[in-house]
């Protein structure tokens, strides 16, 4: 069982920038692939940006310019770099990493962006 822990989330203003961060409990370097996604109350989860095994990158369409996903094997943290942060962005992002049946998600870090 992987346990998946999100932390950076808080207040930004809008055009600021965070960082949020999801500390694993094993090896991020085992994992298939690991991202952020995004959740709005009532709405379903939607992808952020992703991560493969061997460093591949994906991000959503609107993040392509403005947001970087990284990771530290040493820390076993995975990073995203958020920047122009708009008014309304997805209050919620959660940590995911592939495996297991449906894969394995933190508890979630909340974002609320000031205008």
């Amino acid at each position: 069982q992987v346990q998946l822990v999100e932390s950076g989330g808080g207040l930004v203003q809008a055009g600021g920038s965070l960082r949020l961060s999801c500390a694993a409990s094993r090896n991020i370097f085992s994992a298939n692939a690991m991202g952020w996604y995004r959740q709005a109350p009532g709405k379903q989860r939607e992808l952020v940006a992703t991560m493969s095994s061997g460093g591949s990158t994906n991000y959503e369409d609107s993040g392509k310019d403005r947001f970087t996903i990284s990771r530290d094997g040493a820390e076993n943290r995975m990073y995203q770099q958020m920047n122009s942060w708009r008014p309304g962005e997805t209050p919620n992002y959660y940590c995911y990493e592939e495996g297991g049946a449906g894969g394995y998600w933190g508890q979630g870090t909340q974002v609320t962006v000031s205008s």
